[in-house]
């Protein structure tokens, strides 16, 4: 907590310092801290240790001129809270850069995130929610040497927790917009930029791995170099979007693909149409092996942090409690057929639907199954992660059109907003889930749940609001049904009080609880809670961490300058 007080202090004084010579420089920075004071409970699994308090704390400072920015982030995890692994302990400096700016070039030196197109071949970023910070430490230059005209070249070595992983991660990338270049297509509100992307792993380490296959003991030699690149195109017209990318990596045997030696591949296609009132959204994406990490993968224990890439889940991200109890997390290795379409339409008002006021309509399906695989020797395998079967060969063949056995993960859900009178608005939600629960998790077999959402908020003045949902989830799988509930009230600009339970009705007949005060001032924010904490999987764009149960006072602290 010293720490906590101190670097707050030190962020303080920097901005004063700034403001009388904002003309020069600008500073700013964030405060975050987030502190679990926890208490074992048997009901729920929640277990402690000789830690009295958990705490993740973030402090970082950045400072901008003409020719010249820089920055630092201090992180404090020596205590961190539950559900980040033994290596997330440390404190420190880990990130800290400085850009040089100077006409069309900027040169970046120290630590940077970089993401290529849709990020298949590079995404490197920063999620404290799961944990995340995959930044490379190197050098990046950026160049714009003519309109329409965007080049990146950079190479470094990525983040690993509190060290950096031995392979050097190196890439080029390239944008061209072709309009800015043809009068025409700007006179017609037309665009087309067309993008290409390489990036390079070399790892030139001695490191050999015996696995086993059948009764065999065999060596894996690992590439010292693995290549992947990418080509994108996006189009816009008026109205219209359209854009098609397409991704491969060379041969990279690990854990993930089972040792295997097989080029991934990942092509996506996604198409658009918004106007008032109106925006559909239809794309499809398939992909196989397309796991890319900047160590070698031996184990499971390596998992999202020295992920090179990232793919998108196409699934809706939910933010209600039990529309997110069954998350789905993308299957890199293994290879998966996405689909999502997305319609969301506009009841004007004083029309027989819309009412007074109007009424919003959004619907949204997702369905993600796997790709046709004839594996080498009939040996079939629901996931190739640990599997040493296929050890040393080529693993299997695929067509592109082909859909395997199994169905990841599908949802239907359905939303209608609609305003009452000028106090109350309505929001109501129906979802259709299936969950296989196997694939994501390793266990449970396949859930089919459907989920009923019910948010009214009600504003009884302009400084005073009141919100409440009632959710129901129903399913004869896993631990059967829950019901969840809470009540919110906005007391406009410092105050927020919330409560809420969720409690599952099924099999364990088990409550979790929460009660949260919110107070905001100026660029201040601080919440105070206790509760339960559900054991689960915390998600976001496809990527999952497991959280274990928990119970006790939380205090949450941000603050921006």
């Amino acid at each position: 907590m010293r720490l906590i007080l101190l670097t707050a202090s030190l962020a303080l004084t920097v901005a004063a310092a700034a403001q009388t010579n904002e003309k020069k420089l600008t500073v700013s920075g964030s405060i975050q801290s987030d502190i679990l004071i926890p208490q074992s409970d048997d009901a729920i699994g929640a277990t402690t240790d000789s830690d009295w308090g958990k705490t993740n704390t973030y402090a970082e400072v950045q400072a901008q001129s003409k020719y010249v920015d820089a920055g630092l982030r201090l992180e404090y995890l020596k205590h961190p809270l539950p559900g980040f692994e033994p290596d997330f302990k440390g404190w420190g400096v880990p990130n800290y850069w400085v850009k040089g700016k100077l006409g069309c070039a900027e040169l970046t030196a120290g630590t940077f995130y970089e993401q290529f197109g849709s990020g298949f071949i590079l995404r490197t970023y920063e999620e404290r929610s799961l944990g995340i910070d995959n930044s490379l430490l190197g050098g990046r230059l950026e160049l714009r040497p003519a309109a329409g005209v965007a080049l990146k070249v950079l190479s470094g070595k990525q983040r690993y927790y509190w060290e950096h992983n031995d392979a050097l991660v190196s890439g080029i990338d390239a944008e061209l917009a072709i309009d800015e270049w043809i009068k025409p297509m700007q006179k017609h509100n037309t665009h087309l930029t067309i993008g290409a992307s390489w990036v390079n792993r070399y790892d030139n380490t001695d490191e050999v791995q015996e696995v086993i296959r059948g009764s065999q003991l065999m060596k894996v030699n690992y590439p010292k170099y693995v290549n992947a690149w990418d080509v994108r195109a996006t189009l816009n017209h008026g109205n219209w979007s359209l854009l098609a990318e397409y991704a491969q990596k060379t041969d990279d045997p690990g854990y993930d693909n089972g040792f295997i030696y097989r080029k991934g591949n990942v092509a996506m296609l996604s198409g658009s149409y918004s106007k008032k009132g109106l925006s559909v959204l239809l794309q499809a994406k398939r992909s196989e092996d397309m796991a890319f990490k900047s160590t070698r993968q031996t184990s499971h224990l390596q998992g999202t942090g020295s992920a090179i890439n990232h793919l998108p889940a196409f699934t809706q991200d939910q933010t209600y409690a039990l529309a997110a109890l069954y998350p789905y997390a993308t299957q890199l290795a293994d290879g998966e057929w996405a689909y999502q379409a997305e319609l969301a339409y506009n009841f004007k008002r004083k029309t027989a639907l819309g009412g007074k006021y109007g009424m919003d309509l959004k619907l949204n399906y997702s369905y993600v199954r796997a790709i046709k695989r004839d594996f080498i020797d009939n040996i079939d395998h629901n996931t190739l992660a640990g599997n040493t079967d296929l050890a040393g060969t080529r693993g299997y063949s695929s067509s592109f059109f082909g859909w395997g056995d199994q169905c990841y993960y599908q949802d239907l859900n359905v939303q209608l907003i609609k305003k009452f009178t000028k106090q109350f608005k309505l929001n109501l939600m129906y979802m259709n889930q299936r969950y296989n629960k196997t694939k994501v998790e390793g266990h449970g077999g396949m859930i089919h749940s459907n989920i009923f959402i019910a948010d009214g908020k009600y504003q009884f003045s302009p400084k005073t609001t009141l919100r409440a949902e009632a959710q129901y989830l129903t399913t004869k799988q896993d631990q059967g049904d829950w019901v969840f509930g809470l009540i919110e009230l906005s007391l406009v600009p410092h105050w927020m009080i919330t409560v809420s339970d969720m409690w599952n009705c099924g099999d364990t007949k088990t409550h979790y609880y929460q009660g949260l005060v919110t107070f905001n001032i100026g660029s201040h924010r601080i919440q105070g809670g206790y509760g339960r904490t559900r054991a689960g999987y915390n998600c976001s764009g496809g990527v999952c961490r497991y959280v274990p149960a928990s119970r006790g006072f939380t205090l949450n602290y941000n603050y921006n300058f």
